[in-house]
């Protein structure tokens, strides 16, 4: 695993690289680093160059002044860029992209601008529809606690949510490692993201304009990114692979690990 740092104007984005063969980069969600997907690098790194960045503001990845969801996806192709460099070539060649929740949307963003260099995407408990009037009030309410009583008080009554009530009770361990990790968590960061996903665009047009495959993988008991919310966009893809996992909310890739794996593995060795 080698640790990387380029320059993005004028912050330092932090990502990780392992592996050999096709490039995939795994995009991690809302007030998450790229250790979310510790689980999923030990099982993919050994077929596939994984690419791992913490989104700017997250991790070791320092906030980008007035950050928004096209702006972060113009860091994704800036790591990839980076990242070809430093094999010794130039330019910029194809990646799958895999994005949980926030990440996916920066992963439509991309697809959007770069569909050229893009293998396949996934959307991991993500959609392509832009926020409703319900989502986006939730969103300014999150916001004023944020400010009001800081991330870390926010995060504790939050994360929690993101889990099944059955994996929440018996996973007690995950969740409070989860909630420790976020103890640094800047509330400036998380302003911005709330505000980023409450102004991106409904982008079910990339669904359907895109030519290759895309999955979905979407959790049948989730709160953030309901059943039927996931359903309705996948259809307007010309290659959709639907997966849903039965007994995970919003983090499957640690309420169902094994399932998620072998689903992100499976699509990513898909010619």
């Amino acid at each position: 695993m080698t640790n990387n740092n380029l320059l993005y104007q004028q912050s330092t984005i932090f990502y990780r690289s392992i592996g050999k063969g096709k490039k995939v980069m795994l995009l991690h969600g809302f007030a998450e680093d790229g250790a979310i997907w510790e689980n999923q690098i030990d099982f993919l790194k050994n077929d596939f160059r994984l690419l791992i960045p913490d989104i700017p503001g997250s991790g070791q990845s320092e906030l980008i002044q007035n950050g928004n969801i096209d702006i972060y996806a113009e860091v994704i192709r800036a790591i990839l860029a980076d990242d070809f460099e430093k094999e010794g070539n130039a330019g910029l060649e194809e990646v799958s992209i895999i994005g949980h929740s926030m990440g996916a949307y920066i992963a439509l963003a991309f697809a959007e601008k770069y569909p050229q260099h893009l293998t396949k995407f996934g959307l991991f408990h993500s959609t392509a529809f832009a926020d409703n009037k319900e989502k986006k009030l939730s969103r300014i309410k999150a916001i004023q606690f944020i400010k009001e009583h800081g991330s870390f008080a926010f995060l504790q009554t939050s994360i929690p949510g993101l889990f099944t009530e059955t994996f929440a009770k018996e996973h007690t361990i995950v969740i409070n490692e989860l909630i420790n990790q976020s103890k640094g968590f800047n509330p400036l960061s998380l302003i911005q993201y709330y505000e980023a996903m409450m102004k991106r665009p409904d982008r079910t047009e990339v669904l359907k304009q895109f030519q290759k495959s895309i999955l979905f993988i979407i959790g049948e008991k989730d709160n953030i990114i309901p059943l039927q919310c996931s359903l309705e966009q996948c259809y307007f893809p010309a290659v959709s692979h639907i997966h849903i996992l039965e007994k995970s909310a919003h983090m499957g890739m640690l309420e169902e690990t094994d399932k998620s794996n072998e689903i992100v593995y499976n699509f990513l060795k898909l010619a």
